[in-house]
């Protein structure tokens, strides 16, 4: 889900968060147990990347777009005053044999890049979640990464948030 606001914490199960500034843009990324949350803000105006299993309890005031993880999508908004964004969308699912490589590999590279991760177990498995991102100038790239061992699924987000001129 996408929107053109900030969202409160309350409505999450938080798991973790980081906030940074870069140049002219602030960001605010949260992790919650199977999803995210990234806040990206330049002057007054914001933006809002949600990754839930459930959106029922999340507004619709503000709310730009909304697209299920299933798949491979990707969605465009058009610039809006100085803000662009972009994304795309990928799930596959997993034999048991390369879920636990791929969790396994993920870990190492949170570790190794300082991304921010959660990782928990249920009586399906370890989940892990991953929120890995690169800051330039006018654009925040934001990669997420969400393994769910119940069906071996893996969804993957790449999304870039633009300063526009």
């Amino acid at each position: 889900m996408l929107y053109r606001r900030p969202l409160h914490p309350e409505l999450f199960n938080l798991a973790t968060r980081r906030t940074d500034r870069h140049g002219e843009y602030e960001i605010e990324s949260w992790l919650t147990p199977g999803g995210h949350v990234v806040r990206f803000a330049v002057d007054h105006q914001q933006m809002t990347e949600t990754v839930v299993d459930s959106g029922d309890h999340l507004p619709e005031t503000g709310l730009v777009h909304a697209l299920p993880c299933l798949g491979e999508k990707d969605f465009e908004m058009e610039a809006e005053g100085r803000l662009g964004y972009f994304t795309t969308i990928q799930t596959e699912t997993l034999t048991d044999n390369l879920y636990q490589a791929t969790l396994r590999e993920m870990e190492v590279f949170a570790h190794e890049t300082g991304s921010l991760s959660h990782r928990w177990e249920t009586e399906n498995g370890v989940h892990l979640s991953v929120l890995d991102a690169q800051k330039y100038k006018r654009e925040y790239h934001v990669q997420s990464y969400h393994l769910v061992p119940h069906n071996g699924t893996v969804l993957r987000t790449q999304s870039i948030f633009e300063i526009v001129k």
